[in-house]
């Protein structure tokens, strides 16, 4: 499982990296300045979490159990539901794709205290 993680949590920086790329010079002159902002929150939170990822692996190297895993699965989660209903709303220009970012958010925080947990045991 902490190979997974490392593997995704690289590729979700990477994605991360290319979309903040995409947003300072492709996106600066196509959208409205808030929803640039929109995009670029989404791909800080997105690096922040493949960071937690890492993180994620190591302990799931030393404490391999539930509350890693757990831990791994929802970041993978919050990214996909936080950065990517903040970059479809970008795109697309609907709005009310935002009620769907806080979904996201609890993902990253019940991330963030099955990290804490499994820490305890690494």
């Amino acid at each position: 499982m902490d190979r997974l993680f490392l593997m995704i949590g690289a590729l979700s920086a990477g994605i991360s990296v290319a979309a903040g790329a995409f947003g300072a010079h492709a996106l600066r002159a196509k959208v409205e300045p808030l929803l640039l902002e929109v995009f670029e929150t989404g791909a800080r939170y997105q690096m922040y979490h493949a960071l937690a990822l890492v993180a994620v692996a190591w302990v799931a190297s030393r404490a391999p159990g539930s509350l890693s895993a757990a831990a791994g699965w929802l970041f993978v989660a919050g990214t996909v539901l936080f950065s990517g209903s903040l970059y479809a709303m970008t795109f697309t220009g609907i709005r009310a794709l935002g009620a769907i970012t806080p979904l996201g958010g609890v993902c990253f925080i019940a991330g963030w205290l099955c990290l804490a947990l499994a820490a305890r045991t690494a």
